[in-house]
């Protein structure tokens, strides 16, 4: 154990003082899991979901992924959110990216990088459908940031697409979709005012039955 033994030296200071908070918090930790969300994010390291929401474990449910996508061929962002909904009950999924994602800058460029240049043309193509807006902003950074934002409305339908959410709408399931995004800069979370609670807020072209 001497690599990494800051680690272990870390998590059980952690315990400890979840302990002396609530000494009995582990032991009913492990008898249930029972969030009522599910975060979708981006794996970036300055973005951790139960940190910036000042959440204890045990109280959302988290997927992340390069860039915050939800796509319908990732069997593994599917099975988190079958899960999610059908198993644990969530309420709430938030799709959430944050300002400055290096896989949207890096959407929004030419250069190669490898395997993740198949991951990063789904937002291309959200990059393309919406490239007049974009194109029109002098500063980069503010090109990037609008891409942010853009990409996680476009996931939050993505997720509303999915026969899993519309069949949760059907059997009358409380469930709302929201998109999010957060500054590394400020710490702040920002509401992009996009929140679906059923499938007549979708288009009819992605409605089922």
């Amino acid at each position: 154990m001497r690599l990494l033994s800051n680690f272990f030296e870390q998590n059980r200071k952690w315990a400890d003082r979840i302990k002396k908070k609530d000494p009995d918090f582990f032991t009913k930790l492990s008898l249930q899991q029972t969030p009522e969300y599910l975060w979708i994010g981006c794996s970036d390291s300055r973005v951790p979901a139960s940190e910036i929401t000042d959440m204890m474990p045990g109280e959302i449910f988290v997927h992340r992924n390069i860039a915050n996508l939800v796509i319908h061929t990732d069997f593994n962002c599917l099975s988190v959110i079958q899960y999610a909904v059908e198993v644990l009950k969530v309420k709430h999924i938030i799709v959430s990216g944050h300002y400055g994602c290096g896989g949207v800058k890096a959407a929004l460029g030419n250069q190669e990088h490898g395997l993740i240049d198949n991951w990063l043309r789904n937002i291309k193509d959200i990059y393309r459908m919406h490239q007049a807006e974009i194109d029109s902003i002098d500063d980069e950074t503010q090109r990037v940031n609008k891409l942010c934002e853009l990409n996680v409305i476009e996931q939050v339908a993505n997720v509303c697409h999915t026969t899993i959410v519309q069949n949760a709408w059907k059997r009358g399931q409380e469930l709302a979709v929201h998109g999010w995004i957060y500054s590394i800069e400020d710490g702040i979370i920002r509401d992009l005012d996009v929140c679906i609670n059923g499938a007549d807020e979708i288009s009819d072209s992605h409605r089922m039955g």
